[in-house]
């Protein structure tokens, strides 16, 4: 959302944002040349009416996740301002719980003018719940601070001192970063390294991360011997992924996923389920396997490992591939012209 706002407001869009006042301390909203404007993630009584307030004076209205949606649609509720939600993820749901979130998803998808999805499926996805006009927008990757350049010397020592400190000095390193939560497919990588453990020098797995699956998983991983570690969650997940000789994502669904970013950016070859946005997002940039195989996803790690050359020219592809991905300015060009579309005063006709 910053770097929405921050490019927004040097296009001279006045931009409030309405966030709890950790978020702003957070991504410092006023630095982008945003107003923050304190407001309650929650749907009680009392914040939606905060947040009609704050809203009162809008033009247009843009909600981020369904949620956000939810919330917004009820705080406009009968006045025409206009509405547009990023859809960005896909939530999870099972049991009783599964039919108030496609609810949730009908309501919010119905309620607004435009429905942004940086996925394919997601643009499908909303739809078929009911959206009126929903629209791929592929949201770009953050640009890394500004800074001098490392040295390659530099980098490979950071490398190798992170790799160290893993315990992957003579031993090839795998890593995957993401909540600990059942759809990212952690059970199956685990099926998948108790595989590859039998190699002659079996690769260490790392996961960065947290959620409520950890339990289970270090259960797995201490009663089977399993070469892997939970790291828990960690603030330098780019130089732990820099490290690696290979990036895993093993996940049930992903839209524009964090980690296959940073890996193709970072030059870092990308072994992924092949669901959701990831074929869009990587192209030929990454190796894909079928979701929940363990078989495949190790024998894929495997020959990856085992081919040097092979490795080199899929993290060609990967670095090429990302150079294709929107930049900051294309995606608050595209968010600009809903804007400008949503409030003509021919929108109203």
């Amino acid at each position: 959302m910053r770097s929405l706002a921050a490019g927004l407001t040097a296009r001279g869009v006045r931009v409030a944002v309405c966030a709890p006042p950790a978020v702003d301390r957070l991504q410092d909203f006023g630095a982008a040349g945003a107003h923050h404007i304190p407001v309650a993630r929650s749907g009680d009584p009392a914040a939606l009416a905060s947040l009609r307030g704050a809203c009162a004076d809008a033009d247009l209205v843009h909600a981020h996740g369904l949620h956000a949606g939810m919330r917004a649609a009820l705080a406009l509720g009968g006045l025409r301002t206009p509405l547009v939600v990023t859809w960005h993820t896909r939530a999870y749901a099972e049991g009783a719980r599964a039919p108030l979130l496609r609810l949730l998803e009908k309501r919010v998808a119905r309620a607004a003018s435009v429905v942004l999805a940086p996925s394919s499926d997601l643009v499908l996805r909303a739809r078929r719940r009911g959206a009126r006009d929903a629209r791929y927008a592929p949201t770009a990757f953050p640009a890394p601070p500004a800074g001098p350049l490392a040295a390659p010397a530099d980098a490979e020592a950071r490398r190798n001192k992170t790799r160290a400190e893993l315990g992957a000095v003579d031993r090839p390193l795998l890593v995957a970063v993401g909540s600990l939560e059942r759809h990212r497919g952690y059970g199956t990588l685990l099926d998948a390294a108790r595989e590859w453990a039998r190699a002659g020098t079996p690769p260490l797995l790392v996961i960065a991360g947290e959620g409520p699956e950890r339990s289970g998983l270090q259960a797995r991983i201490w009663a089977e011997e399993l070469p892997v570690r939970l790291l828990g969650r960690r603030q330098d997940a780019a130089e732990l992924i820099a490290a690696a000789d290979l990036a895993v994502l093993p996940s049930r669904w992903e839209a524009r996923s964090v980690l296959a970013q940073q890996a193709l950016v970072a030059g870092v070859p990308l072994v992924a389920s092949r669901v959701g946005g990831i074929p869009e997002l990587v192209g030929d940039g990454a190796a894909l396997v079928p979701y929940g195989d363990p078989g495949a996803l190790a024998a894929t790690v495997l020959r990856l490992l085992d081919d040097a050359p092979g490795r080199r020219a899929l993290a060609r592809r990967g670095l090429r591939q990302a150079a294709s991905w929107p930049t900051e300015d294309a995606t608050v060009a595209q968010v600009l012209s809903v804007y400008d579309e949503l409030t003509s005063p021919r929108a109203g006709l």
